[in-house]
């Protein structure tokens, strides 16, 4: 209870200093951390990244999913949040720019992301930023592969259906502030 309550406190004093990176006063709720990852199938998951950890509110529930051990990147650009992931997730590899993601796949010997998971608050960053992480992101992806992201509102979904195939677009009222997930797949013919 009191570890809760600290990573809340914290959260909230993060936001405080920036709140265009960290997007919200409180850490995502257990009901959005299900909705992104009931769309994941962990049998066919082997290499998966976390965009915009931050205190592991979803992180943690991949380390109770993650029953097949898939192999999971979180990227967290906040040096303290990205501390107490390392410290609280030991056996997932830890890096601090989502906008290096390809590099990072490098450094740990993989091809492709069967899967990511993002709760960057896409809407807060200026356009050629936001291009910059969707180019990671597709330069990343296997072709087939799931992006699944929560958003505050959904300004995100022009750019997000000119670049995968919209599955499911999920509302999670249970969550300060209310939720959109969108569940979205990389497309075969997309470039690589």
């Amino acid at each position: 209870m009191m570890k809760h309550i600290q990573e809340k406190m914290l959260f909230l004093y993060k936001f405080s200093q920036a709140p265009k990176q960290i997007g919200s006063v409180t850490p995502s709720s257990a009901f959005l951390a299900r909705k992104m990852l009931e769309a994941v199938d962990w049998r066919q998951t082997r290499h998966m990244a976390e965009l915009g950890a931050g205190t592991g509110a979803i992180t943690k529930y991949i380390d109770a999913y993650n029953v097949n051990r898939t192999n999971v990147m979180l990227f967290e650009k906040d040096a303290v949040l990205r501390g107490g992931l390392t410290r609280d997730f030991p056996r997932f590899a830890c890096y601090p720019d989502a906008c290096r993601l390809r590099e990072a796949l490098r450094a740990e010997g993989v091809d492709r992301l069967d899967c990511i998971l993002s709760g960057l608050p896409f809407f807060n960053f200026p356009q050629r930023l936001r291009d910059q992480l969707m180019d990671e992101i597709m330069g990343s992806l296997k072709p087939g592969g799931l992006f699944i992201a929560f958003q505050y509102s959904q300004q995100m979904k022009k750019q997000l259906g000119t670049l995968f195939d919209i599955e499911h677009v999920h509302y999670v009222p249970l969550n300060i502030p209310p939720a959109f997930v969108y569940v979205c797949r990389k497309r075969y013919d997309t470039y690589e």
